[in-house]
C-alpha cells in the first residue's frame, strides 16, 4: 500500500480532516492530561486543610490520578488499535470529562479521591488513542517524525502549565477552580473532534521512520535500515515475528496480561509513593511494591505464550526505543523532582506565598517554549539520538547548578535559581522532543496505540520511582546533584551507544 493509499484510507472517513487543527486539538488535550497530574500540586495543603487529612491520604489524593493513569495505559493503547483511535479517545474523554466535574463538586474527601482516579482512567484510553490517531493524521514517515517532536515537549509544557496556573488559580479563588481547565477542554474536544479527527487508525504499513532522508536515526543522509534477525522488514507481510504482527481482529484482548499490567505497576507505584511518609522496609511500602513486582513477572511470563499479547516481547528489544523510553521517563522524572522540591522550598524555607512561587517558574516556561521551538529542525538536521544527548547533557548542567545554589536561601534568585530554571527546561525540551521520536522509532501504523501507551507509561513510572529513590538520599541538593550524574550517563550512553554500534558492524564486516 502506497503512502498516498495509506493516507486517503486513513483521513477518508472524515471529510475535510485537516493535519494541523487535528494536531493542535490531540496536543491541546496530551497538554490537558498532563496539567491535571500536576495541577494540585501547589493547592495540596489547602485541600488538606479543608478536608482535615493527613499525610497518607494527602499523598493518596496526590497519587491517585497518576496511578490510574499509569497502571491502564497499556490497555488503553491496545484498545486504540483494536477498536480506532476516535472511538477510544471519545469514551476516554467522556469518563474523564465526567470526573473532573465531579472532582470540584465533591463533598469530602472520598468523593475527590475517587473522581482523582476516574481521571486517571479516562486519561489512559485518550493518551495512548491521542497517538494513535496522530499517526493516522501523519502517514507519511517523514511528517510523522516531525509531529512527534512536537509532541514530545507537550507533556513536560503541560506538567509546567499545571504548576503556574494551578498556583494563580488557588491565590485567586479556590483549589475548586483548578478542574475548570480539563472541563472546558475535554468538552472543545468532544465538540471538534468528529469534524477534525479521522474515524479509524492507520493500517499496516511500513515501519516509522525519522523526518528528514535519513533511515538511521543516528546518521542523518544515510539509507541505511538494519533489520533484525527473523524478521521482515515490513511487519504485516510473511517472516514478520509473531509478536509484532498486526493483531487478528477476530482474537479476544489478552485479559490475563491486562489484569496483571494494571494490577502490577498500580500496586508497585502505590508502595513507592509510599515512600514518602513511611520507611523503605516498613509493611506500607513492602507489602504493595513486592506484589506489584510479582504481578509484572508474572505478567512478563503470560506475554511470552499469549498469542496475541498485550505488550509484544519484541516492542522493548529495540536498543533505540530502549533509549528512547529511558530518556523520557528520567527526563520527567528530573522536572517533577525540581517543581516539588524547589517549590517546598521557597514557600517553606523563603516564605513565598503561592502565586509568587508559581512566577518563579515562569522563566522555566519561557525556555521551555524557545527550545521546544527549536527541537524539530535540529531533529532534522541532527537526529533524534543527538538531539537527546545534547538535551540531557544540558538538563544535567541545569540540575548541577539548582543542586549547588538553589536552595541557599541567602543566595538571590537572579543567581542561585535562575540559571539552573533556564537550562533545565531548554535540556529538557530537547530530550523530550528526540526521546519521543527514538521511541516510537521502527512501530508499525498498527501499533501506534501500543506505542503510546508505553510512551505515556515510562512519563508516569519516571517520576514515580525515580523520585522515590532520590528522596531515600538526603538532603534535597544531594537529591538533585545525584539527578544530574544519571542525565549526564545517559547522555553519554545516547551519544556512544551508535559509535559503538557503527564500529561493531564495521569490524563484522571486515
Amino acid at each position: 500500500m502506497t503512502t498516498t493509499t495509506e493516507a486517503r484510507t486513513a483521513l477518508g472517513n472524515t471529510p475535510g480532516v485537516r493535519a494541523r487543527p487535528a494536531f493542535l486539538l490531540l496536543g491541546g488535550v496530551q497538554m490537558t492530561l498532563i496539567f491535571t497530574l500536576a495541577s494540585l500540586a501547589v493547592p495540596l495543603p489547602r485541600i488538606g486543610a479543608a478536608f482535615r487529612l493527613d499525610r497518607a491520604e494527602l499523598i493518596l489524593l496526590s497519587a491517585a490520578y497518576g496511578l490510574t493513569f499509569a497502571g491502564l495505559l497499556l490497555l488503553g493503547g491496545r484498545l486504540a488499535d483494536r477498536f480506532g483511535g476516535r472511538r477510544t479517545l471519545t469514551v476516554g474523554l467522556l469518563v474523564f470529562g465526567a470526573a473532573s466535574v465531579a472532582a470540584p463538586l465533591a463533598p469530602g474527601y472520598e468523593t475527590l479521591l475517587a473522581a482523582r482516579f476516574g481521571q486517571g482512567v479516562g486519561a489512559a484510553l485518550v493518551a495512548p488513542a491521542a497517538m494513535a490517531l496522530l499517526r493516522a493524521l501523519f502517514p507519511e514517515p517523514a511528517a510523522y517524525g516531525r509531529a512527534m517532536a512536537t509532541w514530545g515537549g507537550l507533556s513536560v509544557l503541560g506538567a509546567t502549565a499545571g504548576n503556574l496556573l494551578s498556583g494563580v488559580i488557588a491565590a485567586v479563588s479556590s483549589w475548586r477552580g483548578t478542574f475548570a481547565v480539563p472541563v472546558a477542554v475535554t468538552l472543545a474536544a468532544l465538540l471538534l473532534a468528529p469534524g477534525l479527527l479521522p474515524t479509524t487508525s492507520p493500517g499496516p504499513g511500513r515501519p516509522l521512520r525519522q523526518p528528514g532522508t535519513s533511515r538511521s536515526p543516528d546518521r542523518p543522509g544515510t539509507s541505511r535500515y538494519p533489520d533484525r534477525p527473523g524478521t521482515s522488514r515490513y511487519p504485516d507481510r510473511p517472516g514478520t515475528s509473531r509478536s509484532l504482527r498486526r493483531p487478528g481482529t477476530g482474537r479476544s484482548l489478552d485479559l490475563p496480561g491486562a489484569l496483571l499490567a494494571t494490577a502490577g505497576i498500580t500496586l508497585a507505584s502505590y508502595g513507592l509513593v509510599l515512600t514518602d511518609a513511611h520507611p523503605w522496609a516498613s509493611a506500607p511500602v513492602l507489602v504493595p511494591l513486592a506484589t506489584g513486582l510479582v504481578l509484572l513477572a508474572a505478567f512478563g511470563a503470560v506475554e511470552r505464550r499469549t498469542a496475541d499479547p498485550l505488550l509484544p516481547p519484541d516492542f522493548l528489544r529495540d536498543g533505540r526505543r530502549a533509549l528512547g523510553l529511558a530518556a523520557i521517563g528520567l527526563t520527567a522524572a528530573g522536572t517533577a523532582t525540581v517543581f516539588v522540591l524547589l517549590s517546598l522550598t521557597l514557600q517553606q524555607q523563603r516564605g513565598w506565598s503561592a502565586l509568587l512561587t508559581s512566577a518563579a517558574f515562569v522563566p522555566f516556561a519561557v525556555a521551555l517554549l524557545g527550545a521546544g521551538r527549536l527541537a524539530g529542525p535540529l531533529i532534522g538536521r541532527y537526529g533524534p539520538g543527538r538531539v537527546t544527548g545534547a538535551g540531557l547533557g544540558t538538563a544535567a548542567a541545569g540540575l548541577g547548578l539548582l543542586a549547588a545554589t538553589g536552595f541557599e536561601t541567602s543566595v538571590p534568585y537572579a543567581y542561585g535559581l535562575l540559571p539552573g530554571l533556564l537550562l533545565l527546561p531548554a535540556g529538557g525540551a530537547l530530550s523530550f522532543a528526540g526521546a519521543a521520536v527514538l521511541a516510537t522509532w521502527g512501530v508499525p501504523a498498527h501499533h501506534a496505540g501500543l506505542a503510546g501507551g508505553v510512551l505515556n507509561t515510562a512519563m508516569e513510572l519516571g517520576p514515580t520511582v525515580v523520585f522515590a529513590a532520590l528522596l531515600t538520599l538526603g538532603g534535597d541538593a544531594v537529591s538533585l546533584a545525584t539527578a544530574a550524574a544519571l542525565f549526564a550517563a545517559l547522555a553519554a550512553v545516547t551519544v556512544l551507544a551508535p559509535l559503538m554500534n557503527r564500529a561493531t558492524r564495521a569490524t563484522r564486516a571486515g
